[in-house]
């Protein structure tokens, strides 16, 4: 790293960020007495019998007891001693395994004859949360500089837009589903660009490919479905949803295919203001075809991006169906059907992002020829 690359202000700025992520570990390994949920502080571990199971399948795994000596750490118990026991197994699907110095949350708190009894509930994890958030933000800052800072402060806006929206589609009972998170997706891409890329003309043109792709595609999506009638879309497989699901499916895929057509049209925007910056005497038809072979060598891999994420989000049920003797055409209806959906929609809206973004950037900087 070049040694001109830490002036006197990034200096400057690494101390107050180093600062600022030691307070804030600090104050989270002590917030105990914030929580209304009882904590405690894990200070001795006894491990207990282990137990071969096997179910109908011949899957075989092994439950442990453990025996935990914890100390609370807040509620009116404060400094209290008592006994816990756990039970975990080695694939540890909805269990956990303690060790010393772990904080972790109790249930059901009581106090019997003066002696207190709980139930484990699960690890204390907002360190963990916390450190991750404050080195992402370091990493942006340091590296990024004001375009990092732009860039967190997009996210916290929009993770608020999008628990206002959430709060909204709660109160109206899921009637506007579509209506709401479409408004949402226009308002996400507008806030991004602003804040990343200002009021130019590159926003512009970012703005218009990506709204455009993306609900061109979502619009492709929906008339295949009508055609279809939409046989082999298994929307039960959607988990705990209380609402109905196909307009949640299709607001899901929408959010998710936006992302992916904003990147896109972001690089190739960029890419042309690079060439006209460069040639600026550049005619329309070379910008134009400049950012379609740019479009052309990134939309492969975003699309493979994408359904691998997809794809991961189903990967750990996908193995549990297939554990438990389902066949791999049921796996993949019951878990990954509509992953790949989703990943089709978004490459839908990928594939028309690169004519439109490249149009629209050509336009906006090209010169007219005769």
């Amino acid at each position: 790293m070049p040694s001109h690359y830490w002036s006197r202000a990034r200096f400057i700025l690494l101390l107050v960020l180093l600062v600022v992520g030691a307070g804030a570990m600090l104050f989270v390994t002590h917030n105990q007495r914030f929580y209304q949920r009882p904590i405690a502080r894990v200070e001795h571990v006894q491990a207990g019998a282990v137990q071969r199971t096997t179910d109908q399948f011949k899957n075989v795994d092994h439950e442990h007891q453990q025996t935990l000596r914890v100390r609370l750490l807040n509620t009116n118990y404060r400094g209290h001693w008592l006994t816990v026991t756990n039970t975990y197994s080695d694939s540890q699907p909805m269990d956990q395994h303690y060790h010393r110095g772990d904080q972790i949350f109790l249930s059901q708190l009581r106090s019997r004859r003066g002696k207190l009894s709980a139930n484990v509930n699960g690890y204390k994890r907002d360190s963990v949360v916390v450190f991750m958030i404050w080195l992402v933000s370091t990493l942006l800052l340091m590296m990024m500089g004001q375009a990092g800072a732009l860039a967190l402060v997009s996210v916290v806006i929009n993770a608020l837009l999008f628990i206002l929206a959430i709060e909204i589609d709660l109160k109206n009972n899921g009637e506007h589903v579509l209506l709401i998170f479409g408004t949402l997706s226009v308002i996400f891409t507008l806030v991004s660009l602003l804040l990343i890329l200002g009021p130019t003309k590159k926003m512009v043109a970012t703005f218009c490919a990506t709204v455009i792709g993306t609900f061109t595609a979502l619009g492709v999506s929906l008339l295949v479905f009508a055609l279809t009638h939409e046989r082999g879309i298994y929307y039960e497989s959607m988990q705990y949803v209380t609402q109905v699901p196909r307009p949640l499916f299709v607001a899901e895929t929408l959010l998710g295919s936006l992302g992916a057509v904003m990147d896109e049209s972001s690089d190739i925007i960029a890419t042309l203001f690079e060439l006209k910056q460069l040639n600026p005497t550049i005619a329309r038809r070379h910008l134009f075809l400049a950012g379609r072979n740019v479009g052309k060598s990134i939309m492969g891999p975003l699309i493979n991006v994408l359904f691998l994420i997809f794809m991961a989000e189903t990967f750990t049920s996908s193995l549990l169906y297939i554990k438990n003797g389902n066949s791999w055409g049921y796996t993949f209806a019951m878990n990954m059907s509509l992953g790949t959906i989703q990943s089709l929609v978004s490459g839908i809206g990928i594939v028309l992002a690169v004519p439109l973004v490249s149009l629209f950037g050509a336009l906006l900087l090209g010169r007219r020829t005769n």
